[in-house]
């Protein structure tokens, strides 16, 4: 198990709890939108509009790991609300403020209101590669077929 120390913002709704997993097996634990005290009516996004909704919350992932932040599928399907870098990538050095960029795809405006949850972290291992320039590449079976070279579904 991955420990992922936290540290709530001093205007931050503490009582909204910290990220959890809604079931026994869901791989992302909900984000809930918190904002600042004068903020707290929430905002509305209009169609095509998006908007950085703060969480209150700062991390420190252990070197080794990433926290990806995705879409939340009920917003997406529903209202259309989703993430337009999704998944964003949160990086084991980083310690500012965690805030999830929202974007209403839907055709309605869409109220996002204190304590909903907006999106969902993942947690994840990082590799990192080395890279190297050479004169040539190996031969395969696709070669250089691009976007839809491997046929129909």
């Amino acid at each position: 198990m991955v420990l992922i120390h936290m540290v709530w913002e001093d205007w931050a709704d503490t009582a909204l709890g910290l990220p959890e997993y809604a079931t026994q097996g869901a791989a992302g634990a909900d984000l809930r939108a918190n904002f600042a005290p004068a903020e707290r009516a929430g905002l509305r996004l209009a169609q095509g509009e998006r908007a950085l909704v703060p969480t209150g919350l700062k991390l420190a992932i252990p070197e080794g790991y990433e926290v990806q932040v995705r879409p939340r599928s009920g917003l997406a399907l529903k209202h259309g609300i989703t993430l337009p870098n999704s998944p964003g990538t949160i990086d084991s050095d980083y310690r500012g403020p965690l805030g999830v960029i929202v974007m209403n795809a839907g055709s309605e405006p869409f109220e996002i209101t204190h304590g909903m949850r907006i999106a969902q972290m993942v947690v994840a291992p990082v590799v990192q590669a080395s890279f190297a320039a050479v004169e040539r590449l190996d031969d395969t079976g696709r070669g250089t077929g691009g976007f839809g070279s491997t046929g129909q579904t």
